[in-house]
């Protein structure tokens, strides 16, 4: 298994009231790995910028070293960290 590298970069887009991109944050600050947030209410240039990298325009997404991992799924973001 892969060793989670501290200076993976590691970007969620997410919007204020969405439940799974609290739950994706949370789990990251639960493992002490630090990510960049980016707000993409109202924010029409980061819009397009989720819907280029994902293809769709539901959050959370998080972009970890330029692979995509769309929803909060634990398994696929332990995987690319290399942790568990």
């Amino acid at each position: 298994m892969l060793q989670y590298h501290p200076m993976a970069k590691i970007i969620i887009y997410s919007t204020p009231t969405c439940h799974y991109c609290h739950l994706a944050k949370d789990y990251l600050n639960s493992k002490n790995i630090v990510f960049e947030e980016v707000n993409v209410a109202g924010n029409i240039e980061k819009q397009k910028e989720l819907i280029a990298k994902s293809g769709q325009f539901g959050v959370p997404v998080i972009d970890i070293d330029g692979k995509i991992v769309i929803g909060f799924d634990r398994p696929k973001i332990n995987q690319l960290l290399g942790i568990s």
